[in-house]
């Protein structure tokens, strides 16, 4: 479905798994833009409605810049089209709402509430539009923690991620990425599929609900297991493992290197590369559950043997016998193990440019391509496509000049941008 005519690739449509699903993408900062952009990159179009003028928050967040674009804009937006809508005035209510009565699917992660007075809410759009699929993201539900601001940084701290991470005798820390908001929008597009999937059988469609706590409990997979089903509340271990040893990092001859012993196998030949086979006998060592139990007394022993030779040393003389360890890397080092290992970590998509004066957008000049991390997940037959790079600013003209009947116009109060907001991410 071709609504705008601005796509980069002819045919594009017949490109992807996804092809012919039409998502209009109120969504903003990190959560929702991924799950959108997840789908985009396997064929659906998706259409970013942005407010006027400053668009989407993370357009500000630099640095680092590319291309004139924020690299944290770049990183969640590609593969889609950008069109705006002042959601203040009637106007820009009723093009948002005619976009979304015809769309597969919308996305937003307004404050609960917000889209209802807007007029853009599911039990709304349903009645014209009964396959519709909608989506809402929140920090914490749409029940009693509807007020509470959502974002990634918060969540992690309100729900124990960072209770769990970092050094035990430290202050606890976060992780090094959104890692909340990116798991919420994972678990976003997931039901969004799902919700297709339905909507594809039984022609109706249904609300999707995600947050990101729930989310972020979720994936505190065992720890959050050992809470829920033995009591047990975990503590900082640092690079330690609550329930393997050894499975933490060691100081070598030069630097870090990371050992993930996860079985008694694995364990014999660690031993028996550093030299140390007796301990594999040692009863204090002879199963998991006795190394965790003597994990301090074990990782003198091991420390000590691999402080003795440069890690590179003992990542050839490890791995050469099936033991799990690695440096510690750096993004970039990360990046030229992915090529080296042939995983083909980047992409490049077309850059579109806004077009010159007196040119309409079907004119407008395809430049340099944009170097962006490609999509993870790798289908045969229906490959991830990569059509064009983020938009910019509004490029697809405003939301009421997409083709298709008028809305009705939303009906409510309206509210400010500032005011309705929620911004997901750290």
């Amino acid at each position: 479905m071709q609504h705008s005519g601005t796509h980069s690739s002819e045919g594009w449509e017949n490109e992807g798994a996804l092809s012919g699903l039409l998502i209009a993408d109120f969504g903003r900062v990190l959560a929702g833009p991924y799950a959108t952009m997840l789908l985009a990159d396997l064929g659906a179009e998706v259409i970013k409605v942005e407010r006027p003028a400053t668009g989407d928050d993370t357009r500000a967040w630099g640095p680092p810049w590319s291309d004139g674009q924020a690299t944290y804009f770049q990183g969640v937006n590609r593969n889609k089209e950008s069109v705006t809508a002042d959601l203040t005035a009637e106007e820009g209510r009723a093009a948002a709402r005619a976009l979304a009565m015809r769309a597969d699917v919308v996305v937003e992660n307004f404050r609960p509430g917000v889209m209802g007075r807007l007029g853009l809410d599911y039990d709304t759009l349903r009645e014209s539009n009964p396959r519709l699929v909608y989506c809402s993201i929140t920090g914490f539900g749409s029940g009693a923690g509807a007020a509470l601001p959502g974002y990634d940084l918060l969540v992690q701290a309100m729900g124990g991620l960072m209770s769990i991470t970092g050094d035990p005798d430290g202050d606890p820390m976060k992780v090094g990425v959104a890692l909340v908001d990116v798991i919420t929008g994972l678990h976003a597009a997931v039901g969004i599929l799902a919700a297709v999937r339905h909507a594809a059988r039984t022609g109706e469609g249904q609300r999707v609900e995600v947050n990101l706590l729930s989310s972020l409990l979720s994936a505190l997979v065992n720890q959050a297991q050992g809470y829920v089903g033995a009591g047990v509340v975990p503590l900082r271990m640092g690079n330690r493992h609550p329930s393997i040893a050894p499975y933490e990092a060691f100081r070598t001859q030069d630097r870090l290197l990371v050992l993930a012993v996860g079985t008694d196998r694995q364990f014999g030949a660690l031993c028996d590369v550093l030299g140390l086979p007796e301990l594999a006998r040692d009863p204090r060592f002879a199963t998991n559950d006795q190394r965790v139990a003597h994990r301090d007394e074990l990782c003198i022993f091991v420390g000590d043997r691999l402080g003795m030779r440069p890690a590179d040393h003992w990542f050839k003389a490890l791995m050469d016998r099936g033991v799990p360890c690695g440096p510690i890397n750096t993004i970039d080092e990360g990046f030229a193990l992915a090529v080296q290992l042939g995983l083909d970590p980047v992409a490049h998509v077309p850059q579109k440019a806004a077009p010159p004066p007196g040119l309409g957008q079907d004119e407008a000049v395809t430049p340099a391509t944009l170097a962006t991390v490609a999509n993870p997940i790798r289908l045969s037959r229906t490959p991830a496509v990569y059509r064009s790079g983020p938009p910019t600013l509004g490029q697809d003209g405003p939301a009421g000049s997409i083709p298709g009947e008028a809305g009705s116009g939303a009906s409510g109060t309206g509210a400010s941008w500032s005011e309705v907001g929620l911004g997901v991410s750290s």
